[in-house]
């Protein structure tokens, strides 16, 4: 199996549990904040590395005290980054509440920074897909990832927007949803439900499938929550699947979701069918929601 080219950033979360999100005035006490890999690239990277998926992680690592702690902590899992650069990292304070739900608050830095001329000396034999996220295309050089994808259509691409979806500047959504790779396809979309209905300005998640898949001549892949995802598939002789969630204790919602795109992603590589894919997505993304972070170890309890 050819290797997945994950380009996106890996942050410091700093995670705080709180009972609630405060209030304006509201003071509350927190226990001691945990430090965690985190960043939707990473998540991506670890989930295919737990499922055996060969992959390459493409993250910038910066100066600073939270550049150090991605340094050291990517080193001491054998992750040896591909970029490092003179600018500082930023961080992802994660505030957790009672039932898992999470808040983020991001300081951007080194680690959003992208240029394609970093990846001029990479041996492209052995890569046939990569994978975005919305987060990444927004910060000033995600025009670089745009070009990047252009100058490599032979990559099949996987393109998360994320929650700031409606953020991200409208020409460099419309350039990564036009997008067609060698099997004039565009990317594979993987988004919640709430995503897909604002981007498509349909009502209900099953029209928005449609909608996008119809713009992007691939696959679509919405998330449910607990009630597990939607795929649409414009060219089976059943488009839309619904593949059921499972149960999980919820700890926290951080990186679910990318640990279920990075699930699609490995599965699909494997030549499971798309409803196997989502299913096993579902499980992953259940298991990542009962321990802080989504690095899942080797004996991890999979629902």
């Amino acid at each position: 199996m050819k290797q997945t080219l994950v380009i996106g950033s890996t942050v410091i979360d700093i995670i705080i549990t709180i009972p609630h999100i405060p209030v304006p005035g509201e003071d509350i006490n927190i226990n001691n904040p945990d430090y965690r890999l985190g960043g939707c690239a990473y998540n991506v990277f670890e989930t295919l590395r737990f499922l055996e998926s060969p992959a390459i992680l493409c993250s910038a690592v910066g100066t600073g005290v939270h550049g150090r702690m991605v340094m050291e902590r990517l080193t001491s899992r054998g992750i040896k980054p591909l970029i490092n650069i003179e600018e500082e990292n930023g961080c992802c304070y994660c505030l957790v509440e009672q039932n898992g739900e999470r808040s983020f608050l991001s300081h951007h830095g080194a680690e959003y920074i992208f240029y394609k001329s970093w990846l001029k000396g990479m041996d492209f034999t052995e890569v046939d897909s990569v994978y975005i996220s919305g987060i990444d295309v927004e910060d000033p050089t995600g025009i670089e990832i745009v070009g990047f994808l252009y100058d490599h259509p032979n990559l099949s691409v996987y393109f998360a927007p994320g929650p700031r979806i409606m953020k991200i500047n409208p020409s460099r959504m419309k350039k990564i949803i036009e997008f067609r790779d060698k099997d004039e396809k565009g990317p594979v979309l993987h988004l919640n439900m709430h995503e897909a209905c604002d981007f498509s300005g349909k009502h209900n998640y099953k029209e928005a499938a449609q909608a996008l898949a119809e713009r992007t001549n691939n696959v679509v892949i919405i998330t449910l929550r607990e009630k597990g995802c939607y795929s649409y598939d414009k060219n089976a002789r059943v488009p839309g699947i619904h593949a059921p969630g499972f149960k999980a204790k919820v700890l926290d919602t951080t990186g679910a979701g990318d640990a279920h795109c990075g699930a699609i992603i490995s599965e699909l590589k494997q030549g499971k069918s798309l409803e196997e894919a989502c299913r096993t997505a579902n499980r992953i993304a259940a298991a990542a929601t009962e321990i802080h972070g989504v690095v899942l170890d080797k004996d991890a309890r999979l629902p």
